[in-house]
């Protein structure tokens, strides 16, 4: 189970894309509201009705945690106390830490990218505490996996197909898709 969480002011198509695309891979995935209603406006106006909320969440049965960039949605998810925890129980397990235009700058604030390559949105760089930044499309160093934007996010979301059901599946649902 793979949960991709909203925050007010969320990117639109990092967030949806990749539950698309995770989706036509046969992955279950979730949308996760950390707004306290199902209901998140994202960044250009677009709302989006989330699966559940962050309390109605069983992380016990999650892989993976996705983090879509966007302001002020990257803002809005650095403030969520309950968020911040199970990503640093993620990080402490082991376990998929995705995050993809500004937002791989919450996992830099947390210090789980300390020794990791990572890359971000153009010029948020200072903020990936600890990394190794990379100016890549898509960063995968262990359980981190980072992208640098809306225009990447398919080939982010394909990224994550082919760590949780292999590059083969991956390859095959971006042909699908004519991204590949």
């Amino acid at each position: 189970m793979v949960f991709v969480h909203f925050a007010e002011g969320f990117e639109e198509i990092e967030a949806v894309s990749v539950v698309d695309v995770l989706r036509r891979g046969g992955i279950e995935t979730a949308t996760v509201s950390v707004t306290g209603s199902k209901t998140v406006c994202g960044s250009h106006g677009i709302a989006v009705l989330a699966d559940m909320l962050f309390e109605e969440a069983d992380y016990g049965k999650c892989e993976m945690i996705v983090l879509p960039g966007g302001m002020p949605g990257t803002e809005n998810l650095m403030t969520h106390e309950g968020l911040k925890a199970e990503i640093m129980s993620f990080a402490g397990e082991g376990k998929y830490l995705a995050a993809i235009c500004a937002a791989p700058t919450v996992l830099g604030k947390l210090g789980v990218l300390k020794g990791k390559k990572a890359t971000v949105f153009p010029g948020m760089e200072e903020n990936l505490i600890g990394a190794e930044v990379s100016e890549n499309r898509v960063v995968i160093d262990g359980n981190i996996i980072t992208s640098r934007g809306a225009g990447t996010a398919v080939e982010f979301s394909l990224a994550l197909v082919g760590l949780i059901k292999g590059k083969e599946e991956a390859e095959n649902v971006g042909k699908r898709m004519v991204a590949l």
